[in-house]
């Protein structure tokens, strides 16, 4: 009995000792299948045979495909808009150029014409006054030096005249003052003293009236405003201008220059140019009126 039992127990341990023999030679074939199942793999996926890879490959190539016809509709879309703009602001600039060279040409035809009618009105005024636009030349008188005068001094150290000398009186004006004011001298007598004489006597009456034959008035222009008559005219102020003919026209004056005014018609909004030598000469008068 103690011998059959031995030899059982030893076979139960072969048994279990054949066993786990089994267990570690199956576990080793299913790491060298693995392995080798791997390298495999790695092999194909450097060769580009894996299936995996090729599948993962597909979609990105998609993706990427996707991608640049997206951005080439974006493009062509930016394109077209880009396109749509510069034709608009190419139209809106031709536009412009257009619309300003039609005002240009307008405002120089609007300031031509004004040039125009101030020239004819400055012409039909010098015909109506009978004055020239051309610079006469100033009449001069020497007289005989006196002993204690000074030497007169030549003409090119002299200082120019001003402009308002231009507008003097003409030479026939200058003789009738001169012989106004010879006749309005009272004769003296030598060696005889003065008496009183009757208002009757001849004496006593000058030969020619008081007044020139044509009035003179007082004009000048001092700081941009006109005096005339004893009275200060400045710009913007309402005026009737009177003429030799006594036509009575409703002015304002519009400018003040240096050495003539211009007036503007509340009629027709014409403007007149008026020279201080017309004023002087009583050629044009000037009279106040109410703005209103």
């Amino acid at each position: 009995m103690t011998a059959l039992q031995d030899t059982e127990d030893a076979s139960e341990t072969d048994l279990a000792k054949h066993d786990e023999d089994d267990y570690v030679e199956i576990k080793e074939q299913m790491y060298q299948d693995k392995l080798a199942s791997l390298k495999r793999q790695l092999q194909q996926l450097q060769e580009g045979t894996l299936q995996e890879y090729q599948k993962r490959m597909k979609k990105l190539d998609q993706q990427y495909k996707e991608r640049l016809r997206n951005a080439d509709l974006f493009l062509q879309l930016e394109t077209e808009q880009v396109e749509r703009n510069y034709i608009k602001e190419k139209k809106a600039a031709v536009k412009e150029f257009d619309d300003k060279k039609v005002e240009l040409k307008e405002n120089l035809i609007a300031e031509l014409e004004e040039k125009k009618k101030m020239i004819e009105n400055e012409k039909l005024t010098m015909e109506l006054t009978g004055d020239s636009m051309e610079v006469k030349p100033i009449m001069t008188r020497k007289l005989r030096r006196r002993p204690n005068d000074p030497v007169p001094i030549p003409d090119k150290r002299r200082k120019p005249a001003p402009a308002q000398l231009n507008y003097l009186l003409t030479d026939e004006q200058i003789t009738e003052d001169l012989r106004t004011l010879n006749k309005l001298k009272s004769p003296k007598r030598p060696g005889v003293s003065p008496s009183p004489v009757s208002p009757s006597s001849p004496e006593h009456v000058p030969a020619a009236p008081m007044e020139s034959p044509s009035q003179r008035y007082e004009a000048r222009i001092e700081e941009g405003k006109l005096y005339y008559d004893k009275r200060w005219y400045h710009k913007s102020q309402a005026i009737y201008l009177e003429s030799k003919d006594n036509t009575k026209i409703s002015c304002v004056i519009s400018s003040v220059g240096t050495n003539e005014i211009w007036v503007r018609k509340t009629s027709d909004s014409t403007k007149m140019r008026i020279y201080l030598g017309q004023l002087q000469r009583g050629a044009f008068v000037i009279r106040r009126r109410s703005a209103a």
